[in-house]
């Protein structure tokens, strides 16, 4: 049944559809950190595999709370290469899903020394582990 049709016949009976909660704010910079270079410069049409990876991570929620999920993706084949999850929001989250890429590539016997690792300023890829 469409959306339209729904919210329709919601109408004619008077009710409405829950309202979903506050969002959840995933990525907060870290104003005093040093800023890694755009190597990528927003254009994320990479020629080959290995070239560029692009990293983040979204947050689930379950019954016993939220679980953050950190992956690390090929833009060219759009592959999930490394992924991580974890109770909490921090720096070991997302070098885990990097390491877990490097190693699923190394293994394959890709070149991977060329790559671009592009992520957003969070203060996770801030960190002094990270860099």
């Amino acid at each position: 049944m469409a959306r339209c049709t729904v919210e329709r016949l919601m109408g004619l009976l008077g009710i409405q559809g829950a309202v979903r909660g506050k969002v959840k704010r995933t990525t907060i910079k870290d104003s005093k950190a040093a800023r890694a270079k755009d190597l990528v410069r927003r254009d994320f049409t990479p020629t080959a595999p290995d070239r560029l990876w692009v990293d983040d991570f979204t947050y689930v929620s379950t019954w016993s709370g939220w679980v953050y999920v950190a992956f690390v993706i090929d833009a060219y084949s759009r592959r999930i290469l490394g992924w991580s999850a974890s109770a909490s929001m921090n720096t070991v989250l997302v070098l885990n899903a990097v390491n877990q890429a490097i190693w699923s590539r190394e293994r394959a016997g890709a070149e991977i020394s060329g790559v671009i690792h592009h992520h957003d300023a969070g203060a996770q890829y801030a960190s002094l582990a990270f860099t």
